[in-house]
């Protein structure tokens, strides 16, 4: 047993995280600092050959530095379906070549198996360009750092483990960081393949120890995620819009840690049919921005309701904070109308997100009113 885990609040500071065993619930151990949660995940690369850039991309210099929170690569052949490129990055082109080189995760998406010619690039609002073929770059394999947690509390089943010192006995199989607030709730958790790979006696305290897991079993969050976690690692927001301020890019990175929290705390309770709610839409430049607005207006500072259309369906279902029928006051509507209404579909078809979205609203019971 490890006492006095998230019961005395003195110990919050020590008990930020707590690697949990997944299949019966007991704490491998518990500690204050993780060092290796930030770094750099692994990136899928790409390099296209023959860019030619849309007429609007050439005229901003081109595609560099992050380029989207999803990229569609749609092949000019139609019966091929379209795959993607999640938080895409870009050096740009290489000097002296009419290449391309994009990076990306893409670990659950991947081109047509044997497709190599020309594809077609959108982010989900505009076409980026084109190219005449392109190539998977394999990335030269590096060791990824460990994953340490620093001045562990070690439970009974982690020191027996440790103690037993084998190959078996250090490889704890699946596990969950669990990654606590400052006041002590629990904000969201990293799932790993937890492999001992060393330990020492921590300068931290007595008993206490530097557990070390081996980084390859780990997947980090990106460091450009840092700010905005070290914000919420300070307590969810008390005021609506905390997040107005933030990039697109950022923007994402606040709402999931809006979604993950609320899939450990749940939604508050139902408001009764008839509520009116009131969206403010001074901020919503963007999708990630529109779906912040939407779930403070309904939940509060913080809250949510939905990420993606399908999402905001099940919202509207019900349990997530909302009971139909209802009212939203939509104010600044016109900022949303002029970010929102041209979107395409991963096959480059155009539609219109801001109507689409007062048609699920409707849809689903909420009766807006645009001012």
């Amino acid at each position: 047993m490890i006492p006095g885990v998230h019961e005395d609040e003195d110990h919050r500071g020590r008990t930020r995280y707590t690697l949990t065993e997944t299949e019966h619930g007991h704490a491998w151990g518990v500690c204050a600092e993780a060092e290796g949660l930030f770094g750099e995940p692994r990136r899928g690369t790409y390099e296209l050959f023959g860019w030619v850039p849309q007429a609007e991309q050439a005229e901003q210099a081109g595609v560099g530095g992050w380029v989207g929170h999803r990229l569609w690569l749609v092949p000019d052949d139609e019966t091929l379906d379209p795959w993607s490129l999640e938080d895409a990055e870009s050096p740009g082109q290489p000097l002296g070549t009419d290449g391309l080189v994009l990076t990306g995760q893409d670990d659950y998406e991947g081109p047509p198996e044997g497709h190599r010619g020309r594809v077609r690039v959108h982010d989900g609002h505009r076409w980026l360009g084109s190219c005449r073929a392109f190539v998977r770059v394999r990335p030269h394999k590096q060791p990824s750092p460990p994953l340490v947690l620093r001045g562990l509390a070690q439970g009974d089943q982690l020191r027996a483990a440790l103690a037993e010192g084998t190959r078996q006995a250090l490889d704890l199989e699946l596990a969950a960081l669990e990654i606590r607030d400052d006041q002590g709730e629990q904000l969201t958790e990293r799932l790993l393949w937890a492999r001992v790979s060393a330990w020492r006696a921590s300068s931290s305290g007595t008993d206490l120890i530097d557990l070390e897991l081996d980084g390859e079993l780990f997947r980090p969050v990106p460091e450009h995620a840092r700010p905005v976690w070290e914000r919420w690692l300070a307590g969810p927001p008390d005021t609506a819009g905390a997040w107005a301020g933030l990039d697109t890019r950022h923007r994402w990175v606040w709402h999931d840690l809006v979604r993950e929290r609320v899939a450990h705390h749940g939604a508050p309770g139902d408001r009764p049919a008839g509520h009116a709610y009131a969206l403010d839409g001074r901020h919503v430049t963007d999708e990630p921005g529109l779906y912040l607005a939407l779930g403070e207006a309904v939940n509060g500072p913080g809250g949510y309701f939905g990420g993606n259309l399908g999402a905001l369906a099940d919202c509207l279902g019900g349990t997530f904070g909302y009971t139909a029928p209802a009212t939203l006051l939509w104010r600044d509507a016109a900022t949303a109308r002029e970010h929102l209404s041209q979107a395409l579909t991963p096959d480059g078809q155009s539609y219109d997100l801001f109507g689409v979205i007062l048609d699920l609203l409707a849809e689903g019971g909420m009766h807006v009113t645009l001012a």
